[in-house]
């Protein structure tokens, strides 16, 4: 499974869930009801808007899980000193990126007067925490990594006050902090994912081991997670802010059991989602398919991949507002405060169509995508680390 010490069945889950996370961010562009109410809530939605919102919630933890497993498969080629440094750079190049080009590829606000902290931002603080957290024992950070996803729930039964400090660590969910005239928006918070990255990188060890080891491990540890995900789901005792209730149908109330928290990450929310990265990972090793090496070219290229398909959409938007009859000085209203240009309350397409604007929009990506893997794949310049 090895193709130039790269761990293909790493990029093949990354190339999937880039390809899932597409879905979404083409949904919240041009579906009509994405900002009229929450595709989660099942008093509003649809079974298959449901769906097609909560299979994204697999996109971040299993990014950041993966990128935790590639820094420990980073460690095996560099010294501890060279990796931190790099970590610590790589982690403040993502902060830079999030706050300016992926800011402005979601909002096409020129006047940068909000600061939007998504999963890129949370990934870059990641980095920089990591950058010291692996000078640690291995054990120590299993324990501390595995400690801070068990715990951090806590907060449903102690809740803390809400401030920006609090905010930046715990709580997320789009908390608003305002600095004179500029709007912060923490969305992701960083305490949750810093133990998912953490567990990553312990789990990296696997990936350095014979395959009966690696697919045993993946499968034990995936299965207990969603194990876990059942006995405490079920119990409604501990795990996610909000209970699962019965719902007047069957299928509303599967719903109701897996609708879990993501802004911020709940235990539950972790325990499904990364249980089931963790078997998939072992069925891509045991089942190999023709169609993962054209996946696993959007996996080489995760960054490159996540900036342009934002434009490729936001630019795709702008087209459709300005040909519809809309001009660029038409009043464009704030969603939850935060300014969307192009984009109309109540305005835009139906679910069928936004299936068709996201293959479209990974038509587009695919040989862009492949090229540049490639590209990496035979040249080794520094820059390229960054991308």
């Amino acid at each position: 499974m090895e193709i130039k010490s790269r761990i293909v069945s790493i990029d093949i889950l990354r190339g999937f869930i880039m390809i899932i996370m597409a879905l979404d961010h083409v949904r919240d562009f041009f579906h009509f009801d994405a900002f009229l109410h929450d595709p989660l809530d099942l008093k509003t939605t649809s079974v298959f808007l449901f769906l097609t919102r909560w299979v994204t919630h697999f996109c971040a933890p299993i990014f950041i899980l993966l990128a935790g497993i590639s820094i420990y498969l980073q460690s095996l080629r560099k010294t501890k000193n060279q990796l931190s440094k790099f970590l610590l750079k790589r982690g403040l190049w993502l902060v830079f990126i999030e706050l300016t080009v992926v800011y402005f590829s979601w909002t096409f606000d020129v006047t940068f007067h909000q600061s939007l902290l998504q999963v890129i931002w949370t990934i870059g603080i990641c980095m920089i925490c990591m950058a010291a957290l692996i000078f640690l024992p291995m054990m120590l950070l299993t324990v501390l990594g595995t400690g801070i996803i068990l715990l951090h729930n806590l907060t449903d039964i102690f809740p803390l006050q809400h401030n920006l400090l609090t905010d930046f660590i715990f709580y997320g969910s789009f908390a608003q902090h305002q600095i004179g005239l500029h709007s912060i928006y923490i969305i992701y918070p960083v305490l949750a994912w810093l133990g998912v990255m953490m567990i990553g990188y312990c789990i990296g060890r696997y990936f350095t081991t014979t395959v009966a080891i690696r697919l045993s491990f993946l499968l034990k540890a995936g299965m207990g997670l969603l194990l876990l995900f059942i006995l405490l789901r079920f119990t409604n005792w501990y795990g996610n802010p909000f209970p699962w209730q019965i719902e007047k149908n069957l299928m509303l109330t599967l719903l109701s059991f897996i609708n879990v928290h993501k802004y911020p990450p709940s235990l539950l929310y972790l325990c499904l989602t990364i249980g089931i990265a963790l078997l998939a990972l072992r069925f891509i090793e045991i089942k190999p398919l023709k169609i993962y090496k054209h996946i696993a070219y959007f996996g080489q290229v995760p960054f490159l991949f996540y900036i342009l398909h934002f434009y490729i959409i936001h630019l795709a938007l702008m087209c459709r507002f300005l040909l519809t009859g809309h001009s660029f000085n038409e009043h464009t209203p704030d969603i939850w405060g935060i300014t969307f240009k192009f984009q109309l309350v109540g305005v835009g397409d139906s679910l069928a169509l936004v299936y068709v604007y996201w293959f479209t929009v990974i038509a587009l990506l695919y040989p862009v995508c492949k090229w540049f893997a490639l590209y990496k794949q035979k040249n080794k310049h520094w820059w390229l680390s960054y991308l």
